[in-house]
């Protein structure tokens, strides 16, 4: 099996896949801690600001020194210059807010997962001829469970992961899965402003926890 459905069946496993960014490099590396304790092992940093290459390169040293069976990916790539760094630091995968076809090429060259972010059938349309196995569907607080109920027999056997708005709550994680989904995008909902700001890292971890759990009964 390759190292990309490897990711793929991981994050499948997993049934949420956690992103944040954040400046501080001390930070980011308690997030990531928590995270893994709290049973994540695969995961998204995200390109969303100055410090996010050498904080990825500082996340990756952690994740190979202390994490050897966690997949550590990046967000948030929607160049070809992005691409590039961030593979040359060692992602195990790219998830990207928009279709780009040279983003696309660079992963698919190397056998690396590419995980786009679509809004629209035709985008999603475009998203399949580029290979894409998994695909973003976002901003997910904006389209609904009910765009995923509406399309997905347009595209059938196509994965879908909603990113934006998704909640910790049993319902509305259900709502997801029964929609179509195969696992959900958890940002700011997980890691909230307070997580990152105030270090609420045992928050987190009963949160992640509780996350984990809830998709669990949900699929």
């Amino acid at each position: 099996m390759s190292n990309k459905h490897k990711i793929l069946d991981a994050i499948l496993e997993q049934g949420m896949l956690p992103l944040f960014y954040q400046d501080s490099e001390a930070g980011s590396i308690e997030i990531l801690r928590t995270l893994y304790e709290a049973g994540v092992r695969v995961f998204e940093y995200t390109n969303r600001g100055k410090s996010a290459l050498p904080n990825f390169k500082k996340l990756k040293e952690i994740r190979d020194a202390e994490m050897p069976d966690l997949y550590l990916g990046i967000g948030t790539i929607k160049t070809p210059a992005d691409a590039h760094a961030f593979i040359d630091a060692g992602t195990d995968f790219i998830v990207a807010p928009i279709v780009n076809p040279a983003v696309a090429e660079i992963a698919n060259k190397i056998g690396m997962l590419w995980i786009p972010g679509c809004m629209t059938p035709t985008e999603i349309s475009v998203a399949q001829e580029y290979k894409a196995m998994l695909i973003k569907i976002f901003p997910a607080n904006i389209l609904g469970p009910e765009f995923i109920s509406s399309i997905k027999d347009l595209f059938a056997g196509q994965l879908f992961m909603p990113t934006g708005g998704v909640e910790i709550d049993a319902d509305n994680l259900k709502t997801w899965f029964k929609a179509g989904v195969c696992a959900v995008g958890m940002g700011s909902k997980l890691i909230s402003k307070d997580v990152m700001s105030k270090g609420l890292y045992e928050e987190l971890f009963d949160n992640t926890k509780l996350a984990l759990d809830l998709i669990k009964q949900s699929k």
